[in-house]
């Protein structure tokens, strides 16, 4: 493996890009080198000394900035990581054009082996609650505890307000979504998009909402990102598909670490009823409700989801 550091100052210069992605103070970002596949890596070292490492992943269509507030409540207790999926973020796409929850979670392994960073404090959010989940199923070596954020876990029923985006999916919509909504900003984009993810859009800061939306400008200049969104939507419904042992579910049901599940009741992509199932299949699960977060409470409540996880570790450390 081969890692450049890439200072704030510097970081726009190192490799050509549509324009910068944005580096909040304290955060760090370096690129990472593997065969076929670069990944950037977003990264707010520990404050303690030999403070153990945390490696966040992100959900559809977003980046390694989702985690952006959360990590520093954390950073008084782990070195966190946090890292652009193939294709999102600053992250290019792979080599082998492969979005499938196996093979990003085979990046997410390869990253880790390759910075022998394992085990990790592992958290994930929808599609990177699914990587995740895959990842602690095959290599509970590198896992210490999992955290997983409205993990994009196949549903039976699944609810009306996510159907637009199951149908990313298919074959040509994305071409069709790109000529109906050619008249769109970036503005009306994002409005769109928080949401859909938020519980209440609202408690977006001004100054939040024109980051949101210089990063959808940045977005929608990436030649492959319509792409990348339809290849790995495409991804959480192939999963729907999958049964005996390579399911989801019954790989929820190996995953050996003491897990932290997060679910808000008015996520309209994942839905609330799913927490008593998901508590049910991961053997040592704790579950946060919190019944006015939408799909991405990370960001919404970031104290909340910081003091649960705290309250995993202590009673892991009582244990």
């Amino acid at each position: 493996m081969s890692s450049t550091e890439l200072p704030e100052t510097l970081a726009a210069a190192v490799a050509p890009r549509v324009s910068a992605v944005r580096i909040r103070q304290g955060e760090r970002l370096r690129s990472v080198e593997l065969p076929g596949l670069t990944l950037t890596v977003r990264s707010r070292p520990g404050t303690r000394t030999g403070a153990p490492p945390a490696l966040y992943v992100h959900g559809l269509g977003g980046s390694s900035e989702n985690w952006s507030a959360l990590m520093p409540l954390l950073e008084d207790v782990v070195d966190g990581e946090a890292v652009d999926l193939p294709g999102f973020g600053d992250s290019p796409p792979p080599d082998d054009g492969n979005y499938s929850i196996t093979g990003q979670a085979r990046a997410v392994i390869r990253l880790l082996d390759a910075g022998r960073r394992g085990p990790v404090h592992l958290f994930g959010n929808s599609l990177g609650g699914a990587i995740a989940t895959r990842v602690a199923a095959a290599r509970p070596d590198l896992v210490r505890t999992l955290t997983l954020v409205s993990p994009a876990l196949p549903e039976l029923r699944i609810q009306r307000s996510a159907v637009p985006t199951a149908l990313v999916a298919l074959p040509g919509m994305t071409a069709l979504f790109g000529r109906l909504t050619r008249g769109w900003t970036a503005e009306e984009r994002t409005r769109g998009l928080l949401a859909l993810c938020y519980g209440d859009p609202s408690l977006v800061t001004d100054e939040e909402l024109a980051n949101a939306v210089r990063e959808m400008e940045r977005r929608l200049e990436l030649p492959y990102f319509w792409d990348v969104m339809a290849r790995s939507a495409r991804s959480i419904v192939n999963e729907y598909t999958l049964g005996g042992q390579h399911g989801l579910w019954r790989q929820a049901e190996r995953v050996l670490a003491p897990t932290l599940l997060v679910y808000g009741g008015r996520d309209q992509l994942v839905s609330y009823r799913m927490a008593r199932k998901a508590s049910a299949a991961f053997r040592d699960s704790r579950l946060l409700t919190l019944p006015d977060a939408g799909h991405v409470a990370m960001m919404e409540y970031p104290e909340q989801v910081a003091q649960a996880w705290r309250d995993l570790i202590d009673d892991e450390h009582r244990s």
